[in-house]
């Protein structure tokens, strides 16, 4: 019966991270929390994700749920309407970014879990969207807020509060801590037995959790399953790298940690439909590719290496960086996918090109993304000194110009940017304001002293609608532009997430990959202009087989003669695939 494998398969994990509890016993306490109605009876034989989970149709945005208000309108409404009216048949599932009573952090401060923020609507509003589109939603499950309901209980005293966070000592060694803030790690709290230190990895309102404690591990798994309740479908599983704790260790990646997710994962496999698991690891690639697992931890993982790389080859255009990640980027095993992005709702993050990008790149990127506006955000290094950590403008503002300074082809080169990552091996996700072109929001940045606000602009839904609807607004164009090439990939199989893909070996100043469809009868050349100049490239650099016609998906053109030269304009893509003749 599949309850008594997935009972065996609880233990097994649950030896591995407890090794002194009774895992018979937790298991049973893991399965009754998870299905609390039927004890288990309700699982289903495990699996990998089917077809449904994710297909060349599958598109994400990700938005705050009030990044968009109405007056007199739950902001969560709003956002409904505006998903069914404006991006129905191009987005198919939405991440909603915390939607839950918050202390600090835009949300990423949760002071209760299982509550929607009343200034945004309820719960019924999120399983509406569900219903329509695949829903997103973090599990906080680094830290909790210090103005929350369950540190309150700790403060306390209180059962079951009382162990459910991360004390240390002042003489403990953390010289080694992997920190992604320049904040100190342990803030003395007053407790009801004193003093106690408290381990704080992204500062003192955000507290970490101490899963050495199975009943926290317990709570997220009651919170995964209120989240299921509600027609939520991807966990997120945000700062996850962090999660278990070890005194003299670098406290990150730890096999713990692994562990965890693998039992989550084990869980998600045997629910009675698709579920996925996407993790948040901002850090360098070779670290980030491990939370795929052996095909059981993340369905999903970001593929954070490609914000920095390909801005950096914009801002150049110089591909070489981008194209060396692209050829060792290694294709995604059954029932695993990068999810692609170009920007989030946080900085840009530095960490993951890493060992890719020389200091003077990476310094030369900065300074231009300065010069466009934007701020540098710092963290703490291994050696204890500050060093960049994350770039914070807008992607629109980010892409203004180039090295040599600001020019007239913002709007094309943004454009590329996201024509660039419909066409990767993977999931496409688009950070809101990557759809509406929004430029540097400088008073919310001096408004709330976040360096972040400056990519967090809201919108009045009216003056929003009205620009969307303006023939003559650069928003109206880059947002139709956008989700006409959407649409044009939605159409295409040889754009499913795990299609075959090779990187293209192109004259300079061009970026390409191939791409072919698993029934292996429709192939794709992506190619793309990444600089400010009109540049020449000959068809044979595609090697276009004979026997077939051969068309620019995005402008119909259609090539007959595979001698010809192509004049490809300053930062244009085209999708170049085989048709019947």
């Amino acid at each position: 019966m599949a309850i008594e494998t997935l009972k065996q398969k609880l233990i097994n994990h649950i030896k591995r991270i407890y090794p002194e509890r009774n895992h018979e016993r937790l298991a049973d306490e893991i399965i009754s929390t998870f299905w609390p109605t039927s004890g288990g009876k309700k699982a289903k034989e495990s699996h990998l994700p089917g077809k449904g989970a994710w297909s060349e149709q599958t598109t994400l945005l990700i938005t705050y749920g009030d990044t968009i208000k109405k007056a007199g309108q739950e902001p969560l409404k709003t956002l409904h309407t505006f998903l069914k009216e404006e991006l129905d048949g191009a987005i198919s599932g939405v991440h909603i970014l915390p939607f839950f009573p918050y202390s600090s952090d835009d949300g990423f401060s949760v002071m209760d879990y299982h509550a929607v923020r009343e200034d945004l609507g309820d719960w019924e509003d999120i399983k509406a969207i569900g219903a329509d589109f695949r829903l997103m939603s973090d599990i906080v499950i680094n830290h909790a807020s210090a103005k929350g309901n369950w540190f309150d209980g700790f403060l306390k005293g209180e059962e079951p509060y009382k162990d459910y966070f991360f004390t240390a000592n002042t003489d403990d060694d953390i010289s080694r801590v992997i920190r992604p803030r320049p904040s100190p790690l342990l803030t003395e709290y007053q407790t009801a037995d004193g003093p106690k230190h408290l381990w704080c990895t992204f500062g003192p309102d955000q507290v970490d959790l101490d899963f050495t404690n199975p009943d926290v591990l317990l709570a997220f798994i009651d919170i995964m399953r209120v989240y299921l309740n509600n027609n939520i479908r991807i966990f997120r599983l945000d700062a996850v790298a962090f999660l278990w704790k070890e005194i003299g260790s670098e406290c990150i990646h730890l096999p713990q940690t692994h562990e965890i997710i693998r039992l989550f994962r084990t869980l998600i496999d045997y629910y009675e439909e698709d579920v996925l698991i996407i993790t948040e690891t901002n850090v360098p690639n070779h670290e980030n590719l491990t939370y795929f697992g052996n095909q059981n931890e993340a369905h999903l993982i970001y593929n954070f290496s490609l914000p920095p790389l390909l801005i950096q080859a914009l801002l150049t255009g110089n591909e070489y960086y981008l194209k060396k990640w692209l050829m060792e980027l290694p294709p995604t095993q059954q029932g695993c996918a990068y999810l692609n992005f170009v920007a989030g709702h946080d900085g840009i993050g530095l960490r993951p090109a890493a060992g890719i990008l020389m200091d003077e790149d990476f310094e030369e990127m900065i300074e231009t993304v300065r010069n466009f506006g934007g701020e540098i955000s710092m963290r703490t290094g291994e050696d204890g000194t500050e060093k960049p950590y994350e770039m914070n403008i807008s992607l629109y503002d980010a892409l203004k110009g180039t090295i040599n300074g600001e020019d007239n082809f913002q709007s094309e080169r943004f454009i590329a940017s996201q024509t660039i990552m419909l066409g990767l091996e993977g999931v496409p996700a688009f950070y809101i304001h990557s759809l509406l072109a929004t430029p540097n929001d400088h008073e919310k940045y001096k408004r709330t002293g976040s360096k972040r606000g400056i990519n967090r602009h809201q919108y009045n839904y009216d003056d929003l609608y009205a620009a969307l609807n303006d023939p003559k607004s650069e928003k109206s164009y880059i947002f139709n532009e956008i989700k006409r090439i959407i649409t044009i990939r939605t159409q295409q199989p040889a754009f499913h997430p795990n299609a075959i893909q090779f990187t293209l070996q192109l004259p300079e100043g061009f970026f390409g990959f191939w791409r072919q469809s698993e029934d292996r009868k429709q192939h794709l050349f992506c190619i793309t202009n990444i600089t400010n100049k009109d540049r020449e490239i000959a068809l044979h650099h595609l090697n276009l087989y004979s026997g077939v016609k051969w068309k620019d998906l995005l402008t119909d053109q259609v090539f007959e003669n595979r001698e010809n030269d192509l004049i490809i304009a300053p930062y244009q893509s085209m999708w170049i695939t085989n048709i019947a003749k």
